[in-house]
């Protein structure tokens, strides 16, 4: 059970990489108080949760609605996995979260920006909603499916702690500490795409 957990919680922690979107972050709330990052970083990190925990249990019912199989999802999901990777690697770290100039403008007249652009896409985004979706398929007993949600939530105060605690955390780790976290999180985010692609792959052909 702790595997599991462990697999998840790493896996998710990899992709959506909280430590990554303290700069952006920041950039949308250069206004905020204190009181407001604390409301504002509990809100966000209630609606990543949610809006994963829907994807997770009502997923396969999505696919089956649109006739998606769940391996063309897999592949799909570890294509744009991959890429957010690569941009991570490389050090963008915006761009690798579908945010960039207007959004974070748009996001500076918000006075919420708790579901978006927070919660989405900058948390949760396509790569960590088809990771959810195909983990549901994965693991088919409600025990297993417990302990996915119980990484999820444990994802979900991790966000909550990064974010109200982001500007200690930018002031010590600084840009180039985020950026060096970032790059090794978009290594093993290429390599859990990897994995995704060729074993959905491996389903298609040799099932």
């Amino acid at each position: 059970m702790f595997e599991i957990f462990l697999a998840v919680f790493a896996a998710l922690f990899s992709v959506v990489n909280p430590l990554g979107a303290v700069p952006v972050y920041l950039a949308m709330s250069p206004t905020f108080t204190h009181e407001e990052r604390k409301e504002t970083a509990l809100h966000a990190s209630i609606y990543f949760v949610l809006i994963l925990l829907v994807f997770f249990l009502a997923g396969s019912a999505i696919l089956s609605f649109f006739g998606i199989s769940l391996s063309a999802l897999r592949i799909a999901g570890g294509i744009i996995i991959f890429g957010s990777g690569a941009q991570l690697l490389g050090g963008h770290m915006a761009r690798s979260r579908a945010i960039n100039n207007d959004v974070q403008e748009e996001a500076l007249d918000k006075e919420d920006i708790s579901f978006t652009p927070l919660a989405m896409p900058l948390l949760s985004g396509p790569g960590s909603i088809s990771l959810m979706i195909g983990y549901y398929s994965i693991y088919s007993n409600w025990t297993d499916r417990g302990i996915v949600i119980g990484a999820l939530i444990t994802i979900g105060l991790v966000i909550y702690l990064v974010l109200r605690t982001s500007p200690f955390i930018f002031k010590f780790l600084g840009v180039a500490g985020i950026r060096a976290i970032s790059r090794i999180m978009g290594f093993m985010v290429m390599a859990i795409a990897i994995e995704m692609i060729l074993s959905s792959i491996k389903e298609i052909f040799f099932l």
